[in-house]
């Protein structure tokens, strides 16, 4: 931790000028949340005050991104037209090559946290089609807008703001300049910046974490977050219920992650998969819409570690999804 006599130079240096160029005129220097935020980071973290009032006078107000925040995908679309959106021949054509350039680190980040590179790659293709697309606006404004202008979750965003700041303090980031979602998520697997500080690893070992341009610390951090939260090596994620429908009486599940029910007490009530599943393996029964109407799918902890990523059923089922046709197209490719 920085001394505080010394912080004032450190944060002039790194958020630059602010108040140069155009537009350096911001939506929250009067903010009353903004000035309590802003004593908070000066007592709790050393945080130069005047630094931090300059940032904020250069901050915007986003009412994109507010407007954004109000319709995930997630929650406003269909399972069949959701996959649509990932599960195309340019994405897996994407993942494949992504792999074949990353081969070395993928194998490297496998053997030290075992998680399947297939699943790897794909996170990285759902999130941000291998980095083409890591987010364009700045998180600044971001976290900002949404800590201070979106009430049902400013105290989140009031956290990751937070977290953001000594991130950047920690990571040497230009938090004038960094980019993200709309969210305020980084980088190539879209850390938000809690999970930044808390998962992401220096898998290249060069003294910093680097989501944005370190191939090794990208790859390594998304290991390294599905481990940490419980991922089973080598262990199923989901497998579809054979049919088109499940016998008469099941019920779907209300939680994605498994209770005590197994594969096996689904196949005692007639409900099976293809492929099948280890009798003893807990799975949660799940249901996706389709344009014919719905199908199911047992779901187990990998499917359920999936969601620690995003909390979407959805979202875990085109990433386990698209994992698998990229590591089936990687492997035509490789025979």
């Amino acid at each position: 931790m920085l001394e505080k006599k010394y912080m004032g130079a450190w944060l002039a240096s790194l958020f630059g000028t602010l108040a140069a160029g155009p537009g350096c005129a911001g939506d929250f220097q009067d903010n009353p949340d903004t000035r309590a935020f802003i004593e908070e980071m000066e007592q709790r973290h050393q945080f130069d005050r005047e630094e931090l009032e300059a940032l904020f006078e250069q901050a915007k107000k986003r009412d994109d991104i507010l407007e954004a925040i109000s319709r995930p995908a997630e929650k406003t679309k269909p399972w069949h037209e959701y996959r649509s959106i990932f599960l195309t021949p340019k994405r897996i054509d994407g993942g494949v090559s992504f792999w074949k350039e990353n081969e070395d680190i993928l194998k490297r980040a496998e053997q030290a946290y075992g998680l399947d590179a297939a699943v790897i790659v794909a996170i990285i293709g759902v999130e941000t089609r291998y980095g083409a697309n890591t987010g364009s606006y700045r998180v600044i404004d971001a976290l900002s807008t949404l800590a201070f202008e979106y009430p049902p979750r400013s105290k989140f965003f009031r956290s990751e703001l937070e977290q953001f700041l000594i991130l950047a303090r920690e990571e040497d980031v230009d938090v004038r300049k960094a980019k993200g979602s709309y969210a305020g998520a980084m980088g190539y697997g879209q850390f938000i910046p809690s999970s930044y500080r808390a998962y992401a690893v220096d898998f290249s070992e060069d003294g910093k974490r680097d989501l944005w341009g370190n191939m090794d610390d990208i790859i390594g951090s998304v290991a390294n977050y599905f481990q940490r939260h419980g991922w089973q090596a080598g262990k199923p994620v989901a497998s579809r219920v054979s049919g088109n429908a499940p016998a008469s009486g099941f019920q779907v599940s209300e939680n994605i992650k498994p209770g005590k029910k197994t594969a096996g007490d689904y196949a005692k009530a007639g409900i099976t998969t293809d492929p099948p599943l280890p009798v003893d393996q807990a799975v949660a029964l799940l249901e996706f819409e389709q344009t014919n109407g719905p199908e199911y799918w047992l779901t187990t902890k990998n499917f359920y570690v999936i969601t620690r990523y995003n909390r979407s059923p959805l979202y875990a089922m085109a990433v386990y999804q698209l994992s698998k046709a990229i590591q089936e197209a990687y492997q035509k490719d490789r025979s």
